[in-house]
């Protein structure tokens, strides 16, 4: 009997009138804007300048989109090149068909012409956006799912995903999400790195070497359940091997880089603490001025007080005022000659 299963949506795409909206689409923008919007933040706590990411990834994030389209296009060559096949289908992204490895490889070569820009270590950029990275594949992978594609082995667990297209050679039927469990893999990875990061002040380079090596040991296992086709070598899949040799080289540059420049970078961008402090002394000199500016006005604004007052008071009053002043003059008078005549007798 059937206690559940995921089931997987009519259609990968919504038509807004003429416009397409695809859910494929949809999960790579997602993801990408998370990426940013945590590399940011990991950016600013190293003492980078805000916006900074965001302006790198625009080198990155087209770079990456090309590598990955490439991988999948030269891996997978018979589904655009072989008979019966139109190779223009090799340039529709939007129908899927990603692979990380060159995604990450030309997306570390825009990523470096942009830190090359800003003078910025390609490293220190790395370890910043590492986090973002394995988010970004969290949320990816959702897209495999509006696409019904990169399912596992077929089972009958609660948590299968259950396949209804049957184009391209699907069967319909229940199958290992193997999409889920590489997002959730890819939540762990994420929150490993930062872990790591903070526990161990990574640098140059070392919190994304971890994120290599950690994502690499679960896209191990997580082949072996797939049953999309995919070329051998030895008996293992094309990808199982491209994971085996990047978790080696990741773990390797791990140890020597430790070895060879322990500690993390002090200065990540260039001239970010002196604007840091100009500002500051900006704000310094705009608060002194306003306080100066508050002062003389509250003087002002006294002194027209008091002629405001003067310039009201009731003509009586200031009449009588006046006599009052003129009988004391009077009166003193009268007792200074008193006084003198007193003094003459």
């Amino acid at each position: 009997m059937e206690l559940a299963y995921i089931p997987s949506p009519s259609r990968g795409v919504i038509h807004l009138g003429p416009i397409p909206l695809r859910g494929y689409a949809f999960c790579i923008i997602i993801g990408v804007f998370v990426a940013v919007w945590l590399g940011n933040k990991r950016w600013l706590a190293r003492g980078g300048r805000a916006g900074t990411v965001a302006d790198i990834s625009v080198w990155a994030v087209p770079f990456g989109l090309v590598g990955g389209r490439l991988y999948h296009v030269i891996t997978d060559y018979e589904l655009y090149f072989s008979e019966g096949r139109n190779w223009v289908d090799a340039f529709k992204i939007w129908e899927g068909g990603l692979g990380i490895w060159g995604a990450i490889a030309l997306g570390a070569v825009g990523a470096w012409i942009g830190c090359r820009r800003r003078g910025i270590p390609l490293p220190a950029y790395a370890d910043a956006i590492a986090p973002g990275i394995a988010l970004a594949q969290a949320i990816g992978r959702w897209g495999n799912w509006f696409n019904q594609e990169l399912y596992g082995k077929e089972t009958d667990l609660p948590w299968a995903v259950r396949i209804t297209s049957s184009l391209d050679g699907r069967v319909p039927g229940d199958y290992h999400p193997t999409f889920l469990y590489e997002s959730l893999w890819c939540v762990g990875v994420a929150l490993l790195v930062i872990w790591a990061d903070r526990r161990f002040q990574l640098g140059h380079g070392r919190a994304f070497a971890l994120y290599v090596a950690a994502y690499c040991a679960g896209r191990f296992w997580i082949e072996y359940l797939r049953v999309d086709d995919a070329h051998h070598i030895l008996g293992l899949r094309l990808n199982n091997w491209t994971a085996l040799i990047v978790f080696v080289l990741a773990v390797v540059y791990l140890v020597l880089s430790a070895k060879k420049r322990p500690g993390r970078e002090t200065v990540v961008e260039p001239g970010a603490d002196d604007s840091a402090t100009d500002g500051a002394e900006t704000d310094a000199e705009a608060d002194a001025e306003a306080d100066k500016s508050t002062e003389t006005s509250a003087e002002d604004a006294k002194a027209e007080d008091d002629k405001g007052k003067a310039e009201d008071k009731d003509p009586a009053e200031s009449e009588s005022e006046s006599e009052s002043e003129s009988g004391a003059e009077s009166t003193s008078q009268s007792a200074s000659a008193s006084e003198s005549a007193g003094k003459k007798s």
